[in-house]
């Protein structure tokens, strides 16, 4: 399955926020959106960055003293990996695993278009494993229609 396939069967709303918002904003959409990252984007839709809960969370850890006034600008990551619409979902795990992370934002050029998370790559390979066992046992107990 590629990206494409996969934003067009689970359109998702992008949540994004500015690099000049406040931890304790950003904290406040993770929870409210039931999500674990926000993308930081421009006012033209350009990615500059993203954080994750698992930043915010060791932010708060290494700086509890000051960190409710830091802004999301001061913790985000810049150097993003990314995906585009025509990469195979097993490309996108591939990245995720070697690189040790659980989103990977896809792009059109500059335009920021999807997010894939490791829930979608799971979701997307469970369902083709089923397929194939379904078909296998339809083959083992005789009634594949082929």
């Amino acid at each position: 399955m590629r990206v494409n396939d996969l934003l067009k069967a689970n359109p998702k709303r992008l949540i994004t926020v500015r690099e000049s918002a406040e931890i304790l904003e950003a904290m406040r959409l993770l929870i409210e959106h039931r999500i674990s990252c926000l993308l930081i984007a421009d006012d033209e839709g350009r990615l500059n960055g993203i954080v994750s809960d698992k930043d915010i969370f060791t932010i708060a850890y290494e700086r509890h003293c000051d960190f409710a006034e830091m802004r999301v600008g001061d913790v985000m990551t810049t150097d993003v990996i990314v995906g585009v619409r025509t990469d195979d979902l097993s490309y996108i795990a591939g990245l995720m695993t070697k690189n040790r992370i659980r989103h990977v934002p896809i792009v059109e050029g500059d335009e920021l278009i999807g997010l894939v998370s490791i829930g979608d790559v799971v979701k997307s390979q469970m369902a083709g494993i089923e397929v194939e066992n379904r078909y296998l046992k339809q083959y083992i107990n005789g009634s594949y229609p082929a």
